[in-house]
């Protein structure tokens, strides 16, 4: 059972029992009209306590139904709700922990609510492209009033109960324990009153409601850019005003029509993408991880810092290691100014950046670093640099220790060779900059052991990253996808595109920085040296000439001063470059192509199947275990458009079948050979189904 019954001192005490949150799932559902019926019937019981196992009142929708017919089988919430405020006897909610989304609602609906001051409330449902659609949006303008109310449903953030003192939304609140509160709240209750209140029979106050909500509308309208839901919600909390009932119809029927939207499917995606990335289908849940109280880090640059505050702000020691003093200064101090920044900024107060600082410690010895329970080096990405540090930490590090390495691209077999302990190595791929974004590759090697991935999957968490599993191949998931990507930008501009067209065309489409903006950012020597790397080692892999043109022209990029773009000291805004795109229409005719108009359709086509074909590649040789794991890696790490859900799904909302049908058509033009459709897409596509069915 997901709600246990219970009498106390003629108090029918309902448990909702449905872990980690108490979501309120079909059985729970069910279960709760048991027991509200159960008590109905036994003459003995004068009132009702609603409350949670564990550490939740409830978290809302049980996940675990999202997208299946049990989310909306009956009994519903409404009408869980509805059994709830019909009851003759007080219904009490005694909240604590969590009580968000339905579980926020489900409290709306009973007659009081009692709640320990630290209560997390929340109607978070505007994340995941939707409303509250059990009475929220009409309930909680009635008790906290229409703007508290809207500010709270339309940012979706968590507010704790003791904020809401002066509000009605609460009855009592606790320090103690809440059970016991509301157990006796309940029975006074019982015994002074025939009646009992309910929240919608409240008016919803406000002086100038009309005024306001114009001014929200138009405010949210501004803001909300690709998604409708934020709207959506204004709408709906407007129609508070109206009688509850005329409100309560049209809030189900906004929420309705956003259930349905690709928005909303898209934020439903990344939200149980991300939790269904932690599960790896061959490690068991119950493993025992390894305790990782100590950290240490090879390489006090740009990516070496990044990683070192990552774990700093998670409150977990770091001890960096460079080879030579000015070089650890030059990061200590890197370290500093950026935190010293965040302050300015009032991020961060001057004592947390101290406290944050007072956690590393740095040396130019391996011997200081021999006790860390994980090393994490983010040196040069060369084999032979790698191996010097990997034979190193193989001979000083403690039995158990974990032996990472920040590789993007480099085979994490090869470097796991280099040592005794192969079963301990690890690929973990930051992105820059690493304490800011929220990627974390975990590349498991063919030996690395299943208590290692289960312990830094777990220390991903705890320092905010989302980590997605990859295998060991050249670029693991993200930078293997985004070569194609690169080299279909690159034949564009061979057929007529130029720079600032393409990245256009992929930025109105929702990406956050196009593919040569994105590659002057990182510098274009890198791309450079992995094109070199594949002329050696994969010679039919063409690319356009046009980069190695434009390296050997000495455009490197922002740190350059001009790549792709011309930049001008100090400002990083990319500016055309009439040099670059000269050089690009002469490369063209010296190939002996005449030149196109290239419609922006057409530039992100191909860009996205790029990507798509070689995600449907990477699943087909087990490189990735699933879809959402690809849609992850691109939606946290490479700023593809999270209203649309990531590559993967992008391509179900498409069709399979539309998407093969354009790969085959541009695998008769320029460079077609590019076009290998992966045999599982084509397959699906026959099928008509899709990435993620």
């Amino acid at each position: 059972m997901t709600a246990h019954y219970q009498v106390r001192d003629a108090v029918a005490v309902i448990t909702l029992d449905n872990p980690p949150v108490n979501g309120l799932g079909h059985r729970t559902r069910v279960g709760i009209v048991e027991c509200m019926t159960r008590a109905f019937d036994d003459s003995s019981v004068e009132a009702i306590v609603l409350t949670g196992s564990g550490r939740a009142f409830s978290g809302g929708a049980d996940i675990r139904e999202f997208g299946t017919p049990k989310a909306l089988q009956e009994p519903s919430l409404h009408t869980v709700i509805e059994t709830i405020e019909a009851s003759g006897k007080p219904v009490v909610a005694a909240m604590h922990g969590v009580a968000m989304g339905g579980g926020l609602e489900l409290a709306l609906g009973c007659h009081y609510r009692i709640a320990a001051k630290d209560t997390q409330i929340a109607l978070p449902e505007v994340n995941l492209g939707l409303l509250p659609g059990a009475g929220g949006t009409q309930r909680l303008p009635r008790v906290i009033g229409l703007e508290a109310a809207l500010n709270m449903i339309v940012s979706g953030k968590t507010v704790l109960a003791g904020k809401l003192a002066d509000a009605r939304l609460f009855d009592e609140l606790v320090d103690g324990d809440v059970l016991e509160a509301a157990t006796g709240f309940a029975c006074r209750a019982a015994r002074a009153s025939a009646s009992h209140p309910k929240v919608r029979d409240l008016a919803v106050r406000h002086e100038s409601a009309e005024a306001y909500l114009g001014f929200a509308r138009t405010t949210v309208a501004a803001s909300a850019g690709p998604f409708p839901a934020p709207l959506q919600c204004v709408k709906a909390v407007a129609a508070s005003l109206k009688p509850f009932d005329e409100g309560l119809r049209e809030e189900r029927r906004r929420f309705m029509e956003l259930l349905g939207t690709s928005e909303a499917r898209a934020l439903r995606h990344a939200f149980l993408g991300e939790r269904a990335a932690s599960r790896i289908p061959d490690v068991p849940a119950d493993i025992a991880a390894r305790n990782i109280a100590k950290v240490a880090i090879i390489g006090a640059g740009t990516m070496g810092g990044g990683i070192a505050m990552t774990f700093l702000n998670a409150g977990i020691p770091v001890t960096v290691l460079e080879t030579k003093a000015d070089a650890l200064e030059r990061g200590v101090a890197t370290i500093r100014r950026n935190y010293e920044n965040t302050a300015k900024k009032g991020k961060l107060s001057q004592g947390a950046v101290e406290t944050r600082m007072g956690l590393l410690t740095t040396t130019l010895s391996y011997n200081d670093i021999k006790d860390a329970d994980l090393v994490i080096e983010a040196v040069f990405e060369d084999f032979s640099v790698k191996e010097t540090v990997f034979r190193t930490l193989d001979e000083v590090m403690k039995p158990g220790a974990i032996l990472a390495s920040n590789t993007s691209t480099l085979d994490v077999n090869r470097i796991a060779s280099f040592t005794r302990r192969p079963q301990d190595v690890v690929g973990l791929h930051f992105f820059s900059p690493a304490n800011v974004m929220k990627l974390l590759e975990v590349v498991r090697g063919e030996t690395t052991s299943h208590d290692v991935l289960a312990t830094v999957m777990q220390l991903a968490k705890k320092i905010g990253k989302v980590a997605v599993v990859s295998g060991v191949c050249d670029g693991f998931i993200g930078n293997r996808m985004v070569e194609q990507y690169s080299r279909q930008a690159g034949f564009l501009l061979d057929e007529g595109a130029l720079p600032e067209q393409v990245d256009r065309a992929i930025e109105k489409f929702g990406f956050a920085m196009g593919p040569f903006r994105m590659i002057d950012m990182a510098g274009n020597d890198i791309a450079w040296a992995i094109r070199k790397r594949r002329a050696v080692e994969q010679p039919e892999f063409n690319y356009s000439k046009t980069g190695d043109l434009l390296c050997e022209m000495g455009r490197l990029g922002q740190k350059a001063g001009a790549g792709w773009y011309d930049y001008k000291p100090g400002d990083r805004k990319a500016y055309p470059s009439a040099v670059v795109n000269d050089m690009i229409v002469r490369h063209s005719g010296e190939l002996g192509i005449t030149r196109r108009k290239i419609s922006d359709a057409e530039i992100v086509e191909r860009l996205i199947d790029a990507l798509v074909n070689e995600g449907a590649l990477i699943l087909e040789e087990g490189i990735a275990s699933k879809a959402s794991d690809i849609d992850m890696v691109y939606l946290n790490g490479y700023g593809f458009p999270k209203f649309r859900g990531g590559p993967m799904l992008y391509a179900d909302q498409v069709g399979l079948f539309n998407v093969a049908q354009a790969m085959r058509r541009y695998a008769k033009g320029y460079q077609g050979h590019a076009w290998r459709i992966a045999r599982s897409l084509e397959q699906l596509a026959s099928d008509g189904k899709g990435f993620n069915d």
